[in-house]
């Protein structure tokens, strides 16, 4: 039997009114303006549900750990969840004593969506909220968007490194994801290294997107991309390589973590391990063949597709790259899993209803499914049966082994 993950965070409703294909997108929100829209759509947003919903659907035993309330919101989201499998909110933690987090989401044709959020229950999650029913029989515990979580970031992320280390104690596999905090937020003012350096020593894998990553901990940097992108009219992932990937990865491997995926979106994903075989000792009930994770670096190109949508894409990459671990594949299929599901994910316009069993993606990926060409700089790298391998790469991968 496969092992049960849990996967924490973030949770809200997104309500989506619907417009016409006639509706301007440069008259929405005008101060006084009255405009018929269509009925809304309610769907369920955040990491709880985007990664959670995910490896439920590639078949995997999972519990959803968020945070609601009992008003008419947080009924919504349970009825949601209750209508793909009820189980799927045996572990919900019901506070009544705050509000359902909420997202509007307006989406004009022709136009940047705009987004109206209320982070509700989300803010008061804490490290209280998760007992000892929550992790029995657990093998993976993976956790979500802190950046929009109050409790999570403040004092530099006391409250997500306890977390963290209690799973650690009891031997539990940790993964963590980020969300882009808003520069002018109380999220976007705090000092993201030092909160990392505290929580990163006792996560496993640590999956944020690039651009999270350059907020994080090289802001200078990622204001000069932005700026070579406005300039150029190209996106920023055409000014990084190797170099740029390789300086961000250490400095996270020397905070601690084990596994670094960074999230590339059309490039796909940049993958760094640590180096050291005792940091990956606590992981032995996750990871069968442990040479095969050690002192890695690879770049893994995204599969061809007919995108109709990017929403939940980097939380459905996260959910198949679980589901690789959680079956114990060896890396490199692992990374090939991750993109296939990402890119079923933006074949639909939500975050989670195109997302197939894991048989029917282990039939696509099996087969002859083609790879986009990742804009990143890759003169670095050198190709093997799909995938780029970086010069820190410990192994041969014509070979399989040790590079000599």
């Amino acid at each position: 039997m496969d092992k049960t993950a849990v996967v924490a965070g973030h949770i809200c409703l997104d309500i989506i009114p619907e417009f016409s294909s006639q509706d301007k997108g440069q008259t929405i929100l005008r101060p006084g303006g009255l405009y018929n829209v269509e009925s809304p759509k309610f769907t369920t947003g955040g990491a709880v549900p985007n990664t959670g919903l995910a490896l439920h659907r590639l078949g995997f035993p999972v519990n959803l750990l968020g945070k609601i309330s009992q008003d008419m919101f947080g009924n919504e989201i349970q009825g949601i969840l209750k209508r793909e499998d009820e189980s799927l909110c045996n572990h919900m933690i019901i506070d009544s004593s705050s509000s359902t987090s909420y997202t509007v989401v307006i989406n004009p044709p022709g136009t940047d969506r705009i987004f109206l959020h209320n982070a509700g229950a989300n803010d008061t999650f804490n490290s209280s909220d998760i007992d000892d029913s929550h992790l029995q029989n657990v093998s993976l515990f993976h956790f979500g968007y802190p950046p929009l979580m109050k409790r999570m970031y403040e004092r530099n992320g006391v409250e997500l490194s306890t977390i963290f280390k209690r799973l650690k104690s009891i031997g539990i596999t940790t993964s963590l994801d980020m969300a882009l905090p808003d520069p002018a937020s109380e999220s976007g003012k705090i000092d993201w290294k030092e909160l990392l350096e505290n929580v990163l020593p006792y996560v496993d894998i640590f999956l944020p997107s690039l651009e999270e990553l350059l907020f994080m901990i090289d802001r200078c940097l990622l204001e000069n991309l932005k700026k070579k992108e406005r300039e150029m009219g190209q996106p920023m992932q055409y000014f990084v390589g190797q170099d740029i990937l390789e300086s961000l990865s250490k400095q996270l491997l020397n905070y601690g973590v084990a596994i670094v995926v960074i999230k590339l979106g059309e490039s796909g994903l940049y993958v760094r391990t640590q180096s050291e075989k005792n940091r990956f000792s606590s992981l032995s009930k996750s990871i069968t063949h442990v040479e095969d994770w050690i002192g890695r670096e690879m770049m893994v190109p995204c599969y061809k597709v007919e995108s109709v949508g990017a929403t939940g894409a980097g939380d459905s990459t996260i959910a198949g790259f679980l589901g690789g671990l959680l079956k114990g594949l060896p890396l490199k299929e692992i990374v090939n899993y991750a993109c296939a599901v990402g890119a079923y994910c933006v074949e639909a316009v939500d975050a989670t209803s195109n997302i197939p069993s894991w048989e029917e993606l282990d039939k696509r990926v099996s087969s002859d499914w083609g790879r986009m060409n990742p804009v990143i700089k890759k003169d670095k790298f050198n190709f093997e049966s799909g995938i780029f391998y970086g010069p820190n790469d410990s192994l041969d991968p014509s070979e399989g082994g040790p590079k000599l």
